[in-house]
């Protein structure tokens, strides 16, 4: 099942025998109308105007350095209702049929791509169908199942740490709190939250490395620390958005925003965006930028 945030595919492995380390501690789930968006200026030098890239003919947008605290929730939520409309079924992009599994991909996510877990879960998935399976897992069969992630003797230490973890607290079913789930072997902070808003329905912020870099790229906060990030954004954000939009914002990060050449040219958070001209403006060379299935979608938004 696919369920419509972070990346979210987010990142898992954090504690208990964690392949790389993170940061993380809770967080903000649901989307709402995106309403219509005005026309906007043309970009310098484009031919077609471009409605999200109402910017300064320099190239350059605004400065934002004298917004006040209700300019940037203002254009915080404008941002992400803009995103509402962009990626109308933006979704966790690991596959999943249960919480457990859920908690299980995210663990295998860390240093690995989404598409290469979703490859090597369906065979793990077969075999291993609860907790007490990960629990009383053979360590060697169980880094073979998931070696294609990589990191996978500490990733297989934080599943089998797991299995037990649930066995022995909680019955072999996932715990509904954050409290609860960044106790458990492999669950942090980031992790706990996919699982509980992707799983639970309830509210959470997954700050990946996606959704750090475009949020401070935004100017929302200059914190570098995921969970300052997380309560920072929380306190921009309506609660009841916070999963929807870390899977929104990854999501603009995977096909839009880049890290070292965003679309600026070609994205529809340019005129609310500080750091346009990072990346092309140029709508052409911008466009050819853009990745993904919504490629035709997001082009039509900016008028190109």
């Amino acid at each position: 099942m696919r369920v419509s945030t972070s990346s979210a595919a987010a990142n898992g492995a954090e504690s208990g025998g964690t392949a790389v380390p993170t940061s993380e501690k809770t967080a903000p789930s649901a989307g709402g109308k995106a309403p219509k968006t005005g026309k906007a200026a043309p970009v310098s030098g484009a031919s077609t105007p471009v409605r999200g890239a109402a910017v300064p003919a320099g190239g350059k947008a605004k400065s934002r350095s004298k917004e006040t605290r209700t300019g940037l929730v203002r254009r915080a939520r404008r941002m992400n209702r803009t995103l509402a409309e962009a990626f109308p079924d933006a979704h966790c992009e690991l596959d999943f049929t249960t919480p457990l599994e859920l908690a299980v991909a995210t663990i295998l996510s860390a240093q690995c791509t989404d598409v290469r877990v979703n490859l090597t879960t369906p065979a793990l998935f077969a075999k291993y169908r609860s907790a007490r399976d990960y629990a009383e897992a053979n360590r060697a069969e169980l880094e073979e199942f998931i070696r294609p992630t990589g990191f996978y003797r500490n990733k297989t230490s934080s599943l089998i740490g797991l299995g037990q973890g649930l066995v022995e607290r909680y019955d072999g079913e996932l715990p509904h709190t954050l409290a609860q789930l960044v106790e458990l072997p492999g669950i942090g902070r980031k992790t706990a939250n996919v699982i509980l808003g992707n799983a639970f329905g309830v509210p959470g912020i997954t700050v990946d490395t996606h959704f750090g870099r475009l949020v401070r790229r935004w100017g929302w906060t200059d914190e570098e620390d995921p969970v300052k990030v997380e309560h920072i954004v929380g306190d921009l954000i309506e609660r009841k958005e916070w999963t929807m939009l870390s899977h929104r914002v990854i999501f603009h990060g995977r096909r839009v925003c880049h890290a070292r050449k965003p679309a600026c040219g070609a994205c529809i958070l340019a005129k609310d965006c500080p750091s346009y001209g990072v990346g092309p403006t140029d709508p052409a060379t911008a466009a050819a930028l853009i990745k993904g299935p919504e490629t035709e979608h997001l082009l039509e938004l900016v008028g190109l």
